[in-house]
């Protein structure tokens, strides 16, 4: 095999919803101030109980069963989460556990929002190298957990949910080169620091400076090594952060008409690392791009850091 490419998807939200009403009962807020500057209507929160293993096991369960193998064959698992209270054992060795995935290599990654489209990179290495044939990757996070809920700049954005994709070996590659990298000099725009019980913190204006930026650059780098034009595209999955930035970068890409923007951060809010996979996966089930069209997937986060590449829709 010289290739891999995306098998299947799965992804998992909490059932509970919390509008930007209820949170303007929390804060000093109000549903039109956040849409206007986040443009989010809902997102999701986990119960007390539920936890990102939790959460990353179910999405990852929907995404092997949807591809059709067993749990003995996926010899990688990696976890990519900036929220799991668990040190050790890892995320992804816990739900190696719980799927029966008996012998696989699983570790978590930290790479922050851009988390998961790092570890898509790293498991297509891993494939290609001949490492493993099939690989689970899975993006889970509870923000909630380190939400501090009286600052209004931040409580509005966060949400819980998780995403998977299982990747296998193929013929052609169906994952294109990754286009990745950090910036440490704005390394603190984006932090969760200090403590064992941390709230998110940003400094707004320079992350969407440097995303509104940056990031068409970097687009265009990850369409160019994978050999695809912008205007070939069929979709589009940034990290879902804030429709503003989201509708900033397309616009610079001035992508045709008919290209697919997924907006899930306005029923999803910022699910971080998980908002990548959650957002595909719905554009997936939903068919919204058809099975074989070229998207291209970018995320950037904490570092500041981004990873994208253009994938084959399962």
């Amino acid at each position: 095999m010289s290739g891999s490419r995306i098998a299947a998807l799965g992804h998992y939200q909490p059932t509970r919803v919390l509008t930007n009403d209820d949170l303007a009962g929390m804060v000093d807020t109000s549903d039109e101030w956040i849409r206007r500057r986040t443009g989010i209507a809902t997102r999701r929160i986990a119960a007390p109980d539920e936890s990102v293993t939790d959460m990353a096991a179910a999405a990852a369960g929907k995404a092997l069963s949807a591809s059709g193998l067993r749990p003995s064959d996926i010899g990688m698992v990696t976890v990519a989460t900036c929220t799991a209270i668990d040190r050790c054992p890892s995320t992804a060795a816990q739900v190696a556990g719980r799927l029966g995935i008996p012998a696989a290599v699983a570790y978590d990654l930290n790479n922050g929002c851009a988390g998961f489209t790092t570890a898509l990179a790293g498991a297509d290495h891993a494939v290609r190298a001949g490492a493993a044939r099939h690989a689970l990757v899975i993006g889970a996070e509870k923000m909630s957990d380190v939400t501090d809920y009286t600052d209004r700049s931040t409580c509005v954005l966060l949400g819980d949910g998780a995403g998977a994709a299982v990747v296998s070996a193929h013929e052609t590659a169906g994952i294109g080169p990754v286009a990745w990298g950090s910036d440490p000099t704005r390394g603190s725009a984006v932090r969760l620091l200090d403590d064992w019980h941390p709230h998110f913190a940003q400094d707004g204006q320079t992350v969407f400076r440097w995303a509104t930026t940056a990031l068409p650059a970097i687009a265009r780098d990850a369409c160019d090594r994978a050999g695809i034009a912008l205007t070939d595209l069929a979709g589009v999955v940034t990290h879902q952060a804030n429709l503003r930035i989201i509708e900033a970068i397309t616009r610079a890409l001035d992508l045709p008409a008919d290209t697919v923007v997924a907006t899930d951060v306005v029923d999803s809010g910022n699910t971080s690392a998980a908002s990548v996979p959650l957002a595909l996966s719905k554009l997936t089930e939903r068919r919204t791009v058809p099975a074989g069209a070229p998207v291209l997937l970018l995320a950037f986060g904490g570092g500041l850091s981004w990873a994208g590449q253009v994938i084959t829709c399962p």
